[in-house]
């Protein structure tokens, strides 16, 4: 039987965000998600997208000749044969990096993948669907990251990191909405809280236009 993955579009870019920001790197967008957060930047991809085999995505990101690959969505792990993909990818010696939205259970995804996970805040409107169980299974070389929309967002994602005393457990990553909030503000309110987070920006949205695709 073939596996097949719902594939929104694969590129290489830049990669915008987390510690490898900056680092050329291969996009595998999958199709669909069951959240709607009120910032997202990538609506075409909760429904667009078409099937292809595993093996020829392999194939088509190894086509780029770039050691960094990020699988990202849409919500990756919707589709349980991202797991084969994953671990196929890391087999053939790529650096695996995986984006998801927090609201999805972790734990099975390949210890070799470097999982980067959104803790949802309130003015996303999802907060209610983050799975807490996950912050029991994250690694030192996972990343975790609240996205900030005002002041409220950020008194929540500093409750949070004291609940779970997440400090020194993984990066932490507060990246403001592009647009919605004043960056400076952020950054005032990191230094007033001497807070052990990293903050960042989407680099491809200054590189390029905020809502051009495939960049």
């Amino acid at each position: 039987m073939s596996l097949t993955l719902s594939i929104n579009e694969i590129f290489f870019s830049i990669q915008g965000e987390s510690t490898h920001a900056g680092r050329p790197c291969v996009f595998v967008r999958l199709s669909g998600c069951d959240l709607r957060c009120t910032y997202c930047d990538t609506v075409y991809a909760y429904h667009e997208g078409s099937k292809h085999l595993v093996e020829d995505i392999v194939r088509r990101v190894e086509s780029y000749q770039c050691p960094l690959v990020e699988i990202t969505g849409g919500e990756p792990l919707l589709q349980p044969n991202v797991l084969l993909l994953m671990g196929q990818l890391a087999d053939k010696g790529f650096e695996v990096l995986l984006e998801t939205g927090g609201h999805r259970d972790i734990s099975p995804v390949d210890p070799r993948v470097q999982r980067i996970m959104d803790v949802k805040c309130p003015s996303s409107g999802e907060v209610k669907k983050n799975f807490w169980p996950n912050m029991s299974v994250l690694r030192a070389n996972d990343q975790l990251k609240f996205v900030i929309g005002d002041r409220a967002d950020y008194d929540f994602a500093k409750g949070i990191i004291d609940r779970y005393k997440l400090t020194g457990k993984c990066v932490l990553l507060l990246s403001p909405v592009y647009g919605k909030i004043k960056y400076m503000d952020l950054a005032k309110w990191i230094l007033e809280d001497n807070l052990p987070v990293r903050m960042q920006l989407q680099m491809h949205k200054y590189i390029w236009a905020p809502d051009k695709r495939g960049v």
